[in-house]
């Protein structure tokens, strides 16, 4: 049978015109679908960066559906689910992007940390510490470690925190001195409480070792003096936070007063020097409150009211309280406040002076309590919108923060907290 070349002639410019054809619906194809992904990925950010979190989500579910090998897209559909609370579902995500066989390292170590964040989001706080320790070794290392310290500073396992402070510290992340020091009061203040003094007192040492530019540790050392009656052994640990944080002297600046009264005139004229010393440097309520308590004529062997309990401070703040019981100071204690509240006119400065006869105050006395009174109660005066909390001096109809009609109630603060 004869081959006629006539057919191969035409049959290949046809094969030729349908293989490009095929190739050009394909090319479309492709094309319409790496189109949708972006355009649902975009429209996940709009309705995002709108606070339309519920749209948002269903955005992005969208482009995971038209696009399921999109790393970046099931991280901030994660990172969604997280923000909202629903951390079963970030767990979900995070773990499926886990599972993937074809997931290069960087991205399954950042889906490990980001599954880390859901379990401590969630309460699950071994299995956090678990996937935290997984990633040492990675980029991820050192915020590893940061989550690590704070789960053990929430769990009080200061020995631990102290080990992974030192690891941080040693990485070159920062300084961590501090933070140790405060790690080994905290661990001071446990045993405190187990009456093991002496395991306490070592840990103060230790916290003065590791961080000497620390007031914590000479803030405890001179309650604990002065709970056993060792009152010069207080003085001396007050005496030396004065010299070294005199800022943070304010919190036991009564206690040193009234602990240099129990001792007697000489020490407490001395305690009474430093402290005006230092309040002509800088003058402070609490400085205040201590030099009053000096001034007071209350029997020796007494103690004044101080801002602190005999039982010591709590494990991470220490309380505060104004003299509230204390004895005229005569004279001398009485211009000391008028002149202290003409220099900071504040509310507690004149309170102190409104223990005090009023014939011993004097006319500007009696002015500057009054602007100190006037003064704390501008906060007050003003007018709240309901709708958004913009406050204003004077009434507005419409809300100038959130531009709503009528949503400022007649009344000011001060007369809607009253009722």
């Amino acid at each position: 049978m004869d081959f006629d070349l006539a057919w191969l002639l035409l049959a290949l410019p046809a094969a030729f015109a349908l293989g490009w054809m095929a190739s050009r619906l394909d090319l479309r194809q492709s094309r319409k679908e790496h189109r949708d992904a972006p355009r649902a990925y975009f429209k996940g950010l709009s309705l995002l960066l709108n606070e339309q979190q519920d749209k948002a989500i269903d955005a992005f579910i969208e482009a995971i559906q038209n696009d399921p090998d999109t790393v970046d897209l099931h991280f901030a559909l994660g990172s969604l689910f997280r923000r909202r609370g629903e951390f079963q579902r970030a767990i979900r995500v995070h773990e499926h992007l886990l599972s993937r066989p074809d997931m290069p390292d960087v991205e399954r170590h950042r889906a490990r940390h980001a599954l880390a964040q859901d379990f401590l989001r969630a309460g699950l706080f071994d299995r956090a510490e678990e996937s935290f320790r997984q990633l040492e070794g990675t980029s991820f290392e050192a915020a590893a470690r940061l989550a690590l310290l704070s789960l053990q500073e929430r769990a009080h396992e200061w020995d631990r925190a102290i080990e992974t402070a030192r690891v941080l510290e040693a990485s070159n992340t920062g300084s961590f001195a501090a933070r140790i020091g405060h790690y080994h009061c905290e661990a001071a203040l446990e045993l405190h409480q187990r009456q093991d003094h002496a395991g306490a007192a070592a840990r103060i040492e230790a916290a003065h070792r590791e961080a000497p530019d620390l007031a914590r540790p000479w803030v405890l050392g001179g309650q604990w003096a002065h709970q056993r009656g060792a009152y010069h052994e207080a003085l001396a640990q007050w005496q030396a936070l004065l010299q070294r944080h005199p800022v943070a002297f304010d919190l036991v600046a009564v206690e040193f007063a009234s602990t240099a009264r129990l001792l007697g005139q000489a020490d407490a004229a001395a305690a009474g020097a430093a402290i005006q010393a230092r309040f002509d440097l800088a003058p402070s309520l609490a400085l205040l409150q201590a030099l009053q308590a000096l001034d007071t004529q209350q029997p020796t062997g007494e103690t004044l009211a101080s801002g602190q309990a005999a039982a010591g401070p709590t494990p991470s703040a220490i309380s505060r309280e104004p003299v509230t019981h204390a004895p005229a100071p005569g004279a001398q204690g009485t211009q000391r406040l008028v002149a202290a509240l003409d220099g900071m006119p504040s509310l507690s400065a004149a309170a102190l002076l409104l223990r005090l006869p009023v014939e011993e105050w004097g006319p500007r006395g009696q002015e500057l309590c009054l602007r100190a009174v006037e003064r704390a109660a501008r906060p007050v005066q003003r007018y709240r919108c309901a709708a958004c909390g913009f406050e204003a001096q004077r009434y507005f109809w419409q809300c100038p923060g959130c531009l709503g009609w009528d949503t400022f109630p007649p009344r000011t603060i001060e007369e809607l907290e009253r009722t």
